[in-house]
Order: structure tokens, then sequence, then C-alpha cells
């Protein structure tokens, strides 16, 4: 993977981007298709037998959860549109007498290891797989010639501007993303401001943009937009939990329409 110097290639992605909070505004307009993959949950399991030196209960195990065992626990419907904060109650029913605990699902990352997953369906779906262009969110890390600012002249030319969030641009491609472990290794002139060595993968897209996969920093879940083919493959990977959604669909809070607002939880 190497930073592009130039912005060009994500023109074309620019002039597609739908209105903001929508599926079209984070993966662009026009496809056939569209899939939402959210972000799976971690869920840990404590033991009050068991405790350490101060007292507090062990972890005996963890998992990992899909949103719907949530749904399932706390009376909630999974549908296309389903918020995270509606499932959780705005994060106030989040562990279970049964010693079950569950964290929030990451916003704005698409594990490695799912994308190596998520690249099967990808590299065949396109006739350029070893052509791919990265985009990474400059808010998840920048070159550090470009920190705070600096060099504005050259951010201007190498910088995507997706709305809200401009892009960093690299060149990768499928068999590079099939190995999860492409994000611990450092990119030459960049600096990731997360825990990982690579860039995020805000997005993603093919030289015949056959596809796009999106990461939007505030979500937790990830679009794929493309061909029909493609997102009903996805669709029916049990890898992922995913659901078909449409380019003009509110992946806001608010767009949850079968999930109402919960009371908050008393405190006595």
């Amino acid at each position: 993977m190497s930073l592009l110097t130039e912005a060009a290639r994500g023109a074309w992605l620019v002039d597609r981007a739908g209105r903001w909070a929508t599926v079209g505004g984070v993966a662009g307009t026009g496809f056939e298709a569209y899939a939402r993959l959210l972000h799976p949950l971690q869920a840990h399991r404590t033991d009050p037998d068991t405790t350490d030196e101060w007292g507090v209960a062990r972890t005996a195990e963890s998992r990992r959860w899909r949103w719907a065992e949530v749904a399932r626990r706390n009376g909630r419907v999974m549908h296309p549109l389903v918020q995270w904060f509606r499932l959780s109650d705005t994060e106030q029913t989040t562990d279970w007498p049964d010693g079950w605990r569950v964290d929030q699902p990451d916003d704005g990352w698409f594990d490695p290891e799912d994308l190596a997953v998520l690249t099967k369906h990808l590299s065949v779906a396109t006739r350029t797989p070893d052509d791919l262009v990265v985009g990474a969110w400059e808010g998840t890390g920048n070159p550090p010639w470009a920190e705070g600012g600096r060099n504005e002249l050259a951010r201007s030319r190498m910088q995507m501007p997706w709305p809200g969030r401009d892009m960093w641009l690299f060149s990768s491609s499928s068999r590079e993303l099939a190995d999860p472990t492409w994000a611990q290794r450092a990119v030459p002139g960049w600096e990731c401001s997360r825990w990982q060595e690579g860039p995020y993968t805000s997005l993603i897209w093919p030289e015949d943009h056959a596809w796009v996969v999106a990461s939007e920093e505030d979500w937790d879940s990830t679009i794929v937009a493309g061909s029909r083919a493609l997102v009903e493959s996805i669709l029916a990977d049990d890898h992922f939990e995913a659901f078909e959604v449409h380019e003009g669909d509110d992946l806001s809070w608010d767009g949850d329409l079968l999930n109402p607002r919960r009371p908050p939880r008393s405190e006595h």
C-alpha cells in the first residue's frame, strides 16, 4: 500500500455523493444494490464466584455477538435500518443478570479480519481486483508533513474532498486486503492516529468503479455498494450480519422507526 500524490482518482465518486446521513451519502449513488454490514459486538461474561485481588468479578469468557442477540435480550426488533443506540436504550441496557455484558460496536472501523472475508466477494465482482484505491479520512491519520494543517497546497492536491470527510488516498489490491495483517504494516509517509499502523479503510473502490465499500466514521456499520449479484452473495454469507438497504435510506439514529426511544433508566 502506498500514499497517492493526486486525488483525481476519487473525482468520479465525489460526483456521485448523495445526501448526508443516507446510504448514498456514504457510499455514492447510482449503484444497482447496497448491503449494510453491522459491525460485530464483543461480549463478556463475568463469574461472581471468581474475583481478582480487589474483589472484582473476573471475566470468565468472551465472545463475538451479533446485534440480534442484544435485540432478543432487550425486546427490540432487527431490521435493515436498526440503530445500536435504540437496541441498547442509549447504552443503558448492555448488561444482564446472567453475567453477560456487551461493548459498543466500533464506529468507522471495519475489522481487517472481516474485510479479508469480504474481499472474497469483492475480488470476483470487478475486472480490476489488483488495482484498488483506499480512502482514509484525515481524522484517522495524516502524513507527518501535513500534521497541524501544514502544507496546504499539497493537501489540496492530494486529498479527496468527500463531503465532511477529506480523504487521503492509497493504492492497494484485493490480494493485499485479503491478508488482515496488512493493517499492522506501516505505510511509508503515513502515521495513523488510531491503534493500527496502516490507514483506515473509510472508502475502498476498484479502478473500474464496480463497487464501493464505505465505513463512515460515525457509523457502526459498513456499506457495500455494487451489483445485485455482489450484494446477494454478501447477504448469503453467514459470516456477516447484513441487510439490504437502499441509497436514500436514512441511517441516522432517527432512521430507526421500529425501535422507539425509551425513557431513561431510573436511578432508584
